[in-house]
């Protein structure tokens, strides 16, 4: 499965009731409720002795997917297109890979 296909699966299960904005706020905020339940697992392995969840966390980043789709289809805009310009930004930021120096060093008005 390529991942405009994944967006146009899972966008089959949007609620079709939501309007553009609505659609927008949902993908959003599902988002960052994802993305906590995601470092809950983290935090609960790192933290508090817990064996880390390996399967709950695949959930949650499956999850995580879903809401970056939704997100996307918001914007009118393809999954692949938006991973293929993180990898251009990610490219002229670190051209040889990851540098701590160019980390620290960036110019975010470049970007």
């Amino acid at each position: 499965m390529t991942i405009n296909e994944y967006q146009k699966l899972a966008m089959t299960t949007l609620n079709p009731q939501l309007d553009k904005k609505d659609v927008l706020i949902n993908g959003v905020m599902g988002l960052c409720g994802e993305a906590g339940e995601a470092i809950d697992i983290v935090k609960k392995h790192l933290a508090q002795g817990h064996a880390l969840d390996r399967e709950h966390l695949l959930k949650e980043l499956g999850d995580i997917a879903w809401y970056l789709a939704e997100t996307a289809t918001a914007l009118d805009a393809e999954l692949e297109d938006v991973l293929a310009a993180n990898i251009e930004k990610l490219k002229k930021r670190y051209p040889e890979g990851f540098s701590a120096q160019r980390s620290i060093h960036r110019d975010a008005d470049k970007e």
